[in-house]
């Protein structure tokens, strides 16, 4: 099993297939309309828009598991990302990330790059905090662990990155830059 070989829905229920993606430079994203990170759109539509021609795809999964930052359906989460962030990359159906429901993309994603911290400073702090309130063991599993969570799939379809959404933004956008060349 790799990459290209998961069907997704998009959010009208048409079948998205990653097989799409090959030769392409893929972000997948789980993402929240209500969530401290929901700025994240904003550069990640920038990049989305300087990139897209030379072959960046990006893969929003609107998610509503980490504190039900995203309840709303997903036209209602497409109308707000337009509305506030102007996106124009592809929105996929509301799922799962975690858990007996998540999409199996997820679980493939996860067992190729697990979780390895929040990095350093404030926001840092605050995730690990909040988190081992939730689940002491959390840095001992691949799960995702909040909203705007970040993989980066090659062109030859190998996972190359997990950021956390605790990861700088300029070096998320800096790494996909270089791998888009």
């Amino acid at each position: 099993m790799g990459f290209y070989d998961f069907t997704l829905l998009d959010g009208k229920g048409n079948e998205v297939k990653t097989a799409d993606f090959a030769g392409k430079v893929v972000m997948v994203v789980n993402t929240a309309t209500g969530c401290g990170f929901t700025p994240h759109y904003a550069p990640i539509e920038a990049l989305f828009e300087e990139l897209h021609e030379k072959g960046l795809e990006i893969l929003d999964i609107p998610c509503n598991q980490f504190g039900a930052q995203t309840p709303g359906s997903d036209d209602e989460v497409h109308e707000f990302c337009t509305l506030h962030y102007n996106t124009t990359f592809p929105q996929m159906h509301k799922s799962d990330v975690n858990g007996e429901n998540e999409l199996p993309l997820y679980t493939w994603l996860k067992e190729q790059k697990g979780f390895e911290g929040f990095g350093e400073g404030q926001q840092a702090e605050f995730m690990n905090a909040h988190l081992a309130k939730i689940d002491p063991d959390f840095q001992n599993n691949s799960d995702i662990k909040w909203n705007f969570t970040k993989f980066v799939i090659d062109r030859e379809g190998n996972v190359v990155a997990r950021f956390e959404p605790t990861a700088d933004m300029d070096e998320v956008c800096a790494y996909v830059r270089e791998l888009v060349g």
